[in-house]
């Protein structure tokens, strides 16, 4: 950036005064010099404060954060706050410092919180563990800004000597704390928000909101690849629009291609909030709460902004990052930049018959005897809870198999850290699929293998293409096979947004065509591992309640 003084004239959105009024606004090395009215401006278009994402993984965009950052100023994204966890559960401080480094990269500003729950419990295995020393070294570095989601609320509710370690060194730093207390409600909540808890994103009812507000903390309305609570949440924006942000928590690389938080806005501006709200919940709001050095339209700050053509469209034209423009109508002008590949993948190719599934005692598997019940997990579209079932058991060749009459499919979890380890298989109800099977690398938070499938053989086929290339997202059946390699941590693509977008739609449409009727199969499956989110999930080592926080029998004693 030259030190000559740059200007653009257009109807400035002034959020502080809460007005709008042709301008003019000048710059000079990436700092705003003045902002004057300017009749030229009028009819012009719109200059505001970029948006900033409250709550992301950046790599559940598939993307290391070069990359993503050249898809999200599209949108007029210019700040994230990104908890690196996925990574951090795979390869520890070094994961964390990885994303740091790339973020630095580009001018999107990345802030980064330091991971709390890693592993996020004892009923996983992960790739490595971030104790309380290690966490509060993270949270004294100036680059770290915040103490990322305490997914492990039963831990803070039980004052957990370790939980209450890295909350008091966030707070010590001057740090706030993110919460992760889906459920939580009345006198749960307010003890979490006491034990230094400010935020949650959670929330997938008024109600709970509700409570959580009362209880002092902000709430961050999320609308992303799995989990979708923007439209139980949006009354928010009308009763507490000072106490909310927005936030896509995970983003697949499709949808981050055609909208990010300006998505968010779009859909706010329809419920008829104030637009002023509106625009301060995805600026302002996270601005503050984060002590983040963003610019929000005013003299001296960053010259960050973006165009937009005017309310009812609300379709960015151009976005700024400290005075640049790094994205023009629909083309990024951030360069394509190839980022390193750190990886801990030790795990092996599987047989079919590691998937089968006996009980104990021959009398279950008689054919006059009932058969067993097991428990089930049911996938839930657009949420990331999911409900405890119970279901008879199909019974074939002495074995339980999978009935996809019913819906009822295999789940499976393979140990990535080992090069043999026990395969956990449960049974699943939600993913529709009619035949073969999906798998991932992409499984939060350990990031093992993932896999539902209709047989033994279609699970084997999938989990083992994942393994081949040390990570991805595959699809098997029909005749067919395709696999998205992830050879970043197994959780991030070394190809370009677009390639990867691309991709990703390609393997998505695949697994519909196998039956799947979820909007996001390949997100919710990457979910199904998430222990800490009600009720049933499947971990490496079982299955696994979320409601007796402990791993429960497949089947019924």
């Amino acid at each position: 950036m030259t030190g000559r003084t740059h200007k653009l004239v257009g109807q400035i959105v002034d959020l502080h005064a809460r007005r709008v009024f042709a301008g003019r606004v000048e710059w000079r090395a990436g700092r705003i010099t003045r902002i004057v009215s300017d009749p030229a401006g009028k009819g012009g278009p719109l200059i505001l404060p970029g948006f900033v994402d409250a709550h992301i993984h950046i790599e559940s965009s598939l993307l290391p954060p070069a990359e993503f950052a050249r898809l999200a100023v599209l949108h007029g994204t210019v700040a994230t706050v990104s908890d690196p966890h996925e990574i951090a559960n795979v390869l520890g401080v070094s994961g964390v410092n990885y994303m740091i480094r790339d973020g630095r990269r580009t001018p999107l500003q990345f802030n980064f919180g330091a991971p709390s729950c890693v592993p996020a419990t004892a009923f996983e295995t992960a790739g490595a563990r971030l104790d309380a020393p290690t966490v509060a070294r993270l949270l004294a570095r100036p680059e770290i800004r915040y103490l990322s989601e305490v997914m492990n609320f039963p831990g803070v509710l039980a004052r957990d000597p370790s939980l209450r370690a890295m909350i008091a060194a966030a707070r010590a730093n001057g740090k706030p704390v993110d919460g992760h207390a889906p459920g939580l409600r009345g006198a749960q909540a307010a003890h979490y928000a006491a034990a230094g808890i400010t935020t949650d994103h959670e929330c997938f009812t008024l109600a709970e909101a509700q409570d959580k507000l009362a209880a002092g903390m902000k709430i961050l309305i999320r609308e992303g690849s799995a989990a979708r609570n923007f439209a139980a949440l949006a009354p928010l924006l009308k009763s507490h629009p000072d106490r909310v942000m927005f936030c896509c928590d995970d983003l697949h690389p499709d949808l981050l291609l055609g909208g990010h938080i300006d998505r968010h806005i779009r859909r706010a501006l329809a419920t008829g909030a104030d637009r002023f709200d509106i625009l301060r919940v995805a600026s302002v709001n996270p601005v503050e709460h984060y002590g983040l050095s963003v610019g929000l339209l005013r003299e001296g700050d960053p010259a960050d902004f973006v165009l937009v053509d005017h309310w009812r469209s609300f379709r960015v034209q151009r976005t700024y990052l400290c005075g640049d423009l790094v994205a023009a109508n629909g083309r990024s002008r951030l360069p394509r930049l190839r980022s390193a590949s750190p990886n801990q993948f030790k795990a092996t190719a599987r047989k079919a018959a590691e998937f089968a599934v006996t009980l104990p005692g021959p009398a279950a598997l008689r054919p006059a005897a009932a058969p067993p019940r097991l428990s089930v997990i049911e996938a839930i579209g657009g949420q990331l809870i999911t409900r405890h079932l119970r279901e008879a058991a199909a019974i074939a060749g002495g074995c339980v198999v999978a009935d996809p009459a019913r819906d009822l499919l295999k789940i499976a979890v393979v140990n990535r850290y080992a090069r043999r380890a026990p395969i956990a298989v449960g049974f699943i109800r939600g993913f529709g699929l009619k035949a073969g099977a999906i798998a991932s690398s992409v499984a939060h938070d350990s990031h093992n293998i993932v896999a539902v499938g209709v047989d033994d053989v279609a699970l084997a086929a999938a989990v083992n293409l994942v393994i081949a290339h040390r990570g991805g997202l595959s699809v098997v059946g029909r005749g067919r096979r395709a696999v998205l390699p992830l050879p970043i941590a197994g959780l991030m693509s070394k190809l370009d947004g677009r390639t990867v977008a691309r991709r990703y739609s390609e393997i998505d449409r695949q697994a519909k065509r196998l039956g799947s009727k979820l909007d996001a199969p390949f997100m919710t499956l990457s979910f199904m591992a998430l222990l800490v989110i009600p009720d049933l999930k499947l971990s490496d080592r079982g299955l696994f309640s979320a409601a007796q926080w402990g791993l429960v029998p497949l089947a019924e004693p």
